[in-house]
């Protein structure tokens, strides 16, 4: 994922400020990230087709935003990488509440068909973790949030924002085996706490 030259650079600048104390760098900040923020939203419905279904991308980072925002009241990232993790997780939340929302008892996608639309999702490198049901989407991401800080940031940036291995190497300045092996763990951890769901 190419971001103009400096983005990185600037983000950290902002970062700093809010170490510093600055409240004002966090909406510097939020509109700094917002279109890599919208396309991280986008990759991420994308693995999430009955959220899809009934919300754009724009409502989802709008609403995601905000909790970021809130979030960095509280929490302090030190470094880009930590701040997209961050977002991530708000993210993840957001996506996890509409599921919830939609396809819960009340909710209008509860008895709504969907063509086995659940199942279609693109995969990225050699993922093979599927989720079908709401409680098989929210066990999923409740379980990348409780994933040890290293796993989850792969998983993070292969799964969630589709990088490569490469490219995710690069991006958290490790060699592409520390990579390889984060993401294997990873998958082992998600097939183990994930047993009793419905994946393919």
């Amino acid at each position: 994922m190419n971001e103009p030259v400096g983005h990185t650079t600037q983000l950290q600048h902002w970062l700093n400020r809010i170490q510093s104390g600055h409240a004002d760098a966090k909406n510097e900040i939020i509109e700094h990230t917002c279109e890599r923020l919208r396309r991280l939203t986008h990759q991420m419905m994308l693995r999430n087709p009955r959220v899809r279904r009934w919300a754009e991308t724009d409502d989802v980072l709008q609403n995601a935003m905000i909790r970021l925002h809130r979030s960095l009241a509280a929490v302090q990232p030190e470094s880009p990488q930590q701040f997209y993790g961050l977002a991530a997780t708000q993210i993840r939340r957001e996506l996890i509440d509409l599921a919830r929302h939609h396809y819960g008892a009340e909710g209008q996608g509860a008895n709504h068909h969907t063509d086995g639309e659940g199942r279609i999702l693109p995969e990225h490198g050699d993922a093979s973790v599927k989720p079908d049901t709401l409680d098989d989407w929210t066990a999923f991401h409740e379980a990348v949030e409780a994933m040890p800080d290293e796993q989850k940031q792969v998983v993070d940036l292969l799964w969630y924002e589709g990088l490569t291995q490469p490219e995710a190497a690069t991006m958290i300045g490790v060699s592409l085996k520390t990579v390889k092996r984060r993401w294997q763990a990873a998958r082992l951890a998600l097939r183990s706490q994930l047993s009793e769901h419905r994946f393919v």
